[in-house]
């Protein structure tokens, strides 16, 4: 059964907006995007009538901690952060996802269909990442892919809750011993297994240096929680010591070496931008910021760090950004496609074209005017939200309870 959403302005983010256009999906995958004309859609399609809406493919959240840091249930839900060990690369923030997170239904009323969960910043390596969609019953309805890239944390974060405890790591430069042994410690442990594989032997795994060992390969980047210049250049240095693919996240300072960054081509997921400076490291945020890192040339994508921040108030860090001089385009990029190329899932998601999943929302205008809302949300071609004009509500589908 094929859908054709018709009629909308269609936004498609890494072409041109088509006015009147037409989105075609067919098995939770977007087949045809372009001008009424252009579509061939089939006799029997459902239509959705997008007349007087724009129309874009769902938002990223591209490092938040939905599902993993539940709001409302205090510890009980609180699965970010696993504290007792300072490199955590055998965990996953899969393991730890709760679906029936209030999180993911903010997250759909604000557009956002896809979320890239990451574990906390209180150890130097915090453990895997993953990135789901924002409506299903379990993890594996939601997947988009695991493992994406691997979380570290940088500055005052693991220095105080391990100097807390008075143990290794206390200091930065601790905390970038921590992170330099283990990659030593794994580039040793992957020759000892290339030996035993050439040789025969029996090997005895391990699962945090099998996964550091992915990071060395290229086959995992590296999100490192960095906000001070300082710390945003120590993690430049490990990874170019080690070289891995290094993504700067929160990047609070990245303004002040955004040439350095912009020529080793690192990106940046920046942000949160609506919050106060709750400690020493985040004294330079601005909403400022993300436009100078663009106009120097460095990719970003823009986070919530939800729940820092909610996760639907994405587009309105996008807005205010504007507002202080991002362009719009690179505004709406950062929460779509941006996001997608960064983390490695842009064969699924962060734009409107053939072969992409199915994930679009309806908008009752521009999503970069504070006044437009996402009146309809759809996850693989399924409406799974709306907004109800006659009780200003919004209503999302309850994934539990579905004929």
């Amino acid at each position: 059964m094929s859908t054709a959403v018709t009629g909308g302005y269609v936004v498609p983010v890494d072409g041109d907006p088509i006015e009147g256009g037409t989105v075609l999906v067919e098995g939770g995958r977007i087949v045809a995007v372009g001008p009424e004309a252009d579509v061939d859609v089939p006799d029997d399609a459902e239509i959705v009538d997008a007349s007087g809406t724009w129309v874009l493919p769902g938002f990223i959240e591209s490092h938040g901690h939905v599902g993993v840091y539940e709001e409302g249930d205090g510890w009980a839900g609180n699965d970010v952060n696993e504290m007792t060990d300072p490199n955590g690369a055998r965990l996953r923030a899969l393991d730890a996802i709760n679906p029936d997170d209030e999180g993911f239904r903010d997250a759909l009323s604000g557009g956002v269909t896809t979320v890239v969960v990451k574990p906390g910043s209180g150890n130097p390596i915090g453990g895997q990442t993953v990135a789901v969609k924002s409506w299903g019953r379990t993890v594996e309805d939601m997947l988009v892919r695991e493992p994406v890239s691997v979380k570290s944390a940088m500055g005052e974060n693991p220095k105080r809750v391990y100097g807390d405890q008075q143990k290794l790591p206390s200091t930065r430069l601790g905390v970038a011993a921590v992170i330099r042994d283990a990659f030593v410690k794994a580039q040793d442990y992957r020759e000892a297994r290339e030996w035993a594989t050439r040789e025969g032997k029996p090997f005895e795994r391990d699962n945090t240096r099998e996964v550091l060992a992915r990071v060395l390969d290229g086959e995992l980047p590296w999100c490192q929680h960095s906000h001070r210049a300082d710390d945003i250049a120590t993690a430049i240095r490990l990874s170019e010591e080690f070289g891995y693919k290094l993504i700067v996240n929160h990047g609070t300072e990245g303004h002040l070496i955004a040439d350095t960054l912009a020529a080793k081509e690192i990106p940046v997921i920046i942000g949160p931008l609506i919050v106060g400076r709750s400690k020493v490291e985040v004294r330079r945020r601005h909403m400022r910021n993300a436009g100078i890192l663009a106009r120097a040339g460095v990719e970003i994508a823009l986070t919530t760090d939800h729940p820092v921040v909610p996760i639907d108030y994405l587009v309105h860090q996008a807005t205010f950004a504007v507002k202080e001089g991002l362009d719009s385009e690179t505004a709406l990029r950062a929460i779509t496609m941006n996001p997608a190329r960064i983390m490695g899932i842009g064969d699924r998601v962060g734009t409107l074209r053939a072969g992409l999943d199915a994930d679009l929302v309806l908008w009752s205008g521009d999503p970069l005017d504070v006044m437009s809302r996402a009146v309809r949300v759809f996850v693989g071609g399924r409406e799974v939200y709306h907004f109800d004009e006659s009780t200003g509500l919004g209503v999302t589908s309850n994934p539990f309870y579905q004929e």
